[in-house]
């Protein structure tokens, strides 16, 4: 029997198949799940040490000015970060590890703090139009474009409570600051950036007015008016401006009252004078009778001198008459049409004839047609200056046009305004006749 038991074909099935050989399998699949745990672990962690090793490789900067510094040397950290910038890319999960937000603001502070290289224009006389944007390009552009990259992934992938620990007033002031670099794609960037930040760090929005607000009135009177920056920093206003609630709130009014209207008055104004007039226009959309404030304002700051500004200036006033309450014409009228009326006598044609397209204007005439009886006897004694004397064709051609309009708006006015200028003119005529008569007398008497 024991010789059976033990030789028997039926034997060797049973031990194959024998239930002790299901926990051997069990327990491999369980190592091997272990095992691949381990790997994910370990793989994660060379990660992180891949992405720290980057961090402080591209923390070490370079000045693009130093004929020792390696060429080769700056192509590669620009090479580490694009690489930098592809991994945050592809990070599925939010940027919130300290272990590597500490760092990663440490790379960002040494790139981009920096002092900035001194002016090489002492007064503004850049135009919009110029084609030479970068006025002055930073050397080191080339890496500072990938940190910008980096930096605005960065603020949009963290929390709320991470950013709070890095970003700070002083570190919200050294990005402020950056905004008089002279290179224009810098600023473009930095507008971004520090766009998005106000954005998601609403509790820092107070704070970031006013050190805006501070940059403005320090530019128009405690400095020699050098700022490459105040049209980027305009253009973050007009996006501030268009989120306020209505009623504005007097914070808010007094910004519109003692900062964007004083900005008119700096020389190279040509410069933001876009981003300034829409700033302007959304406070007058927002609440229009504050557009008495600022046309008065204009008129205030009005150049003397500067041909470019007065027709700046003048298309600016035409579209504030366009988003003015109406109730306030009467009152705004004569100011107005007198300064237009000055300016269509500009001996600069380009002055000149922007003064008189005005007058095509349909809301001018609303406005000019509420106090017919002061804007007149103005209005008829510029045309006829334009048409016995102006150097120019063209615009006595205009002014013809326009005197057409008056006289066919009001007839009778027209010729009554035009009798008191020939009765005015010829008093001013005896009036010199009688004080060259004086002269003479005084001059025998002498002899």
């Amino acid at each position: 029997m024991g010789g059976l038991n033990g030789n028997s074909p039926r034997a060797s099935p049973r031990k194959t198949f024998s239930p002790k050989n299901s926990p051997r399998k069990t327990n491999t699949t369980l190592k091997q799940l272990l095992l691949d745990s381990r790997n994910m672990t370990s793989s994660l962690d060379s990660e992180t040490e891949e992405l720290l090793s980057l961090i402080s490789y591209c923390s070490f900067t370079y000045t693009f000015t130093d004929p020792q510094e390696s060429p080769s040397q700056q192509d590669l950290k620009r090479l580490k970060l694009i690489q930098l910038l592809s991994i945050i890319k592809t990070l599925i999960k939010p940027l919130d590890d300290d272990q590597l937000l500490s760092p990663l603001f440490i790379m960002l502070s040494s790139n981009l703090f920096r002092p900035l290289p001194p002016s090489i224009h002492s007064v503004v006389s850049v135009l919009p139009d110029d084609d030479d944007l970068v006025s002055n390009p930073t050397p080191s552009w080339p890496h500072l474009q990938i940190v910008y990259d980096i930096f605005l992934r960065i603020v949009s992938r963290t929390c709320v409570e991470s950013l709070r620990i890095y970003i700070d007033h002083a570190f919200l002031l050294s990005l402020l600051a950056l905004f008089q670099s002279e290179d224009q794609r810098e600023r473009d960037n930095l507008k971004n950036v520090f766009h998005r930040i106000y954005s998601k760090l609403t509790f820092y929005r107070p704070f970031m007015r006013k050190t805006m607000h501070d940059v403005f009135l320090h530019y128009v009177f405690e400095t020699d008016q050098r700022h490459p920056g105040i049209g980027e920093l305009l253009e973050i206003w007009g996006t501030i401006i268009n989120g306020f609630s209505v009623p504005l709130k007097e914070e808010h009014k007094f910004f519109l009252n003692r900062v964007l209207v004083p900005l008119h008055k700096p020389k190279g104004m040509q410069v933001y004078h876009r981003q300034l007039a829409y700033c302007v226009s959304q406070f007058v959309q927002k609440e229009p009778e504050l557009g008495e404030v600022v046309i008065r304002g204009i008129l205030k700051y009005w150049p003397i001198t500067n041909c470019q500004k007065e027709v700046l200036f003048i298309g600016e006033l035409e579209e504030l008459v366009e988003t003015v309450d109406p109730q306030l014409y009467k009152e705004l009228a004569l100011p107005l049409c007198t300064k237009i009326t000055k300016c269509l006598n500009s001996w600069n044609s380009q002055v000149a004839e922007r003064a008189l397209y005005v007058w095509n204007n349909e809301q001018f005439w609303k406005m000019a047609s509420q106090a017919m009886e002061q804007v007149f006897p103005v209005l008829v004694e510029g045309m006829e200056k334009n048409l016995q004397g102006h150097w120019s064709k063209s615009v006595r051609q205009l002014t013809e046009n326009v005197k057409g309009m008056l006289e066919a708006l009001a007839p009778f006015l027209y010729s009554k305004c035009l009798l008191q200028l020939e009765i005015q003119e010829a008093g001013e005529r005896i009036e010199e006749m009688r004080r060259k008569e004086i002269w003479e007398k005084i001059e025998n008497a002498a002899m």
